[in-house]
């Protein structure tokens, strides 16, 4: 095999056993529990999964979806946790190459992939997950070239000469995830003062602080559009559909992640769009 078709191969196959690793993330960091013990074992029957039950998506497909101790039913969800991750390495892959690029976004999708099911089935978003996910954000900034560019812009108009890359990514990264988390903050604030009730909580706010300190200014922005049009239109399909009451408590973490994760792959050419729109005017 050609050494393209090889790292595809690669990549696929890495993305299974991270997309496992986060179905344990999934579940234990709402509980509070270890992440790496016990092993995994039934919560049925409490009887431990052995290796050759653990392997991503194939172990779920011999054994027909059920316990082999206790037959008991296992959760569509982690096949699904498993392909969604490998799919998405796969494709920051074919995107960005092998690059850090690549490895910033990896992480950032894994990051996206536990928030997005936890707030989903539990309507937590975890505070070690937003700010192991800032940390890493800002770390990561200081690897990859600024793409954002608000913090060039500004920069241009205050100084003399432009500060180095890895400066101007950095504060990409934090202008980012002020813009994100405060505005967000905002909304909450004068959505409780108006209705006397919360209607959003600071877990969303926390959210789009790590998910600004990776996307920058623009397709942070961009993200919270994104997710507020995908939670109208899921949300009321989904209100509708299963007869919830108005006042129906939607995840809209979940919809902001998968927005974000949209943004990563598409929000650069739609920001290009619109900014070539105002300069034309």
């Amino acid at each position: 095999m050609a050494p393209s078709t090889l790292i595809v191969i690669f990549v696929f196959c890495f993305g299974l056993i991270i997309g496992s690793f986060l179905n344990v993330c999934i579940l234990r960091i709402p509980e509070r529990k270890s992440i790496v013990l016990p092993a995994s074992a039934c919560p049925k029957c409490g009887a431990p999964i052995r290796p050759y039950d653990n392997i991503p998506i194939v172990s779920y497909l011999l054994l027909g979806g059920e316990c082999r101790a206790c037959k008991a039913k296992i959760s569509a969800m982690y096949p699904l946790v498993e392909l969604l991750t490998a799919l998405l390495f796969l494709a920051c892959y074919l995107a960005f190459g092998l690059t850090l690029e690549t490895l910033k976004w990896t992480v950032f999708a894994a990051l996206m992939i536990v928030l997005v099911f936890t707030d989903f089935r539990e309507r937590i978003l975890p505070d070690v997950v937003n700010f192991t996910g800032f940390g890493l954000g800002l770390l990561l900034s200081l690897f990859t070239l600024p793409a954002d560019g608000t913090a060039r812009w500004i920069a241009s108009r205050l100084l003399d000469f432009p500060p180095p890359a890895p400066a101007l990514s950095l504060a990409d990264a934090l202008l980012g995830a002020a813009v994100g988390s405060g505005l967000l903050w905002l909304v909450a604030e004068a959505y409780f003062r108006l209705r006397k009730r919360e209607g959003m909580g600071l877990g969303d706010v926390k959210m789009m602080l790590m998910a600004g300190a990776f996307l920058g200014v623009k397709r942070t922005l961009l993200t919270i559009m994104a997710g507020s049009l995908l939670g109208s239109i899921l949300g009321l399909a989904f209100i509708l559909v299963r007869r919830k009451d108005s006042t129906y408590e939607l995840p809209f973490g979940t919809f902001l992640g998968m927005a974000a994760l949209l943004v990563v792959f598409f929000g650069t050419p739609v920001v290009n769009w619109y900014q070539s729109i105002l300069l034309a005017r």
